[in-house]
């Protein structure tokens, strides 16, 4: 898939310069911009880092990091909801041209996504809340969501507006197969993400 990335007024870009101070003065900790407002997230701890490691592994099996898409941490996502509004997301399948559709700020135009996955933390609302209207807003065709404060996984397809038509929850024992428009085959074993992901030790 392959289209021209997004324009953007040039000029003044007051919060991201104090998003990017703020990232500056914090080595770690995530810093976005949604919907006019700048989201500060601490450091992930060791099994959120865990639980998305174990979730690449699917994505790599199936074969979506090749030659047409490419699985990623941490690149950022240029949202429409703002004119300044980027959020920086846990894991992503990318059209494999994604350099092709950088916006600014190292965020890439949202028509090379295929699918973001985040795994909460802390901040477990804005995954749940603000990032859904967010993502849906943006179009980008699967949302998947690891709720570790509540125990499920959650995955959302087809968005319309500033939310998605199909929200489907999983719980321990289930296993959630992704839509294979995002190019192959990908299930996800919830029980085992969601131990991967407990910040307790068993």
């Amino acid at each position: 898939m392959s289209a021209a990335s997004v324009e953007r007024p040039h000029g003044d870009r007051p919060l991201i310069a104090e998003a990017n101070r703020l990232m500056d003065r914090n080595p770690g900790y995530r810093v976005e911009i949604i919907g006019g407002q700048i989201l500060v997230s601490p450091p992930p701890d060791g099994p959120h880092a865990v639980a998305l490691t174990d979730l690449m592994v699917p994505f790599l099996s199936a074969g979506l990091h090749g030659t047409d898409t490419r699985v990623v941490q941490g690149i950022g996502l240029w949202l429409p909801t703002g004119t300044e509004d980027y959020a920086i997301l846990d894991l992503s399948l990318v059209d494999a041209d994604f350099r092709d559709h950088l916006v600014e700020n190292n965020c890439y135009d949202p028509v090379c996504f295929r699918l973001v996955l985040e795994v909460t933390s802390s901040n477990w609302k804005t995954d749940l809340r603000h990032k859904v209207k967010a993502y849906a807003g943006a179009k980008i065709p699967v949302y998947v969501i690891v709720d570790r404060k509540h125990q499920r996984l959650h995955v959302l397809t087809d968005p319309a507006g500033d939310d998605y038509e199909n929200h489907r929850p999983y719980s321990p024992g289930e296993v959630a197969t992704l839509p294979a428009a995002i190019g192959a085959e990908v299930t996800l074993d919830v029980d085992a993400i969601l131990k991967a992901g407990c910040s307790e030790a068993s």
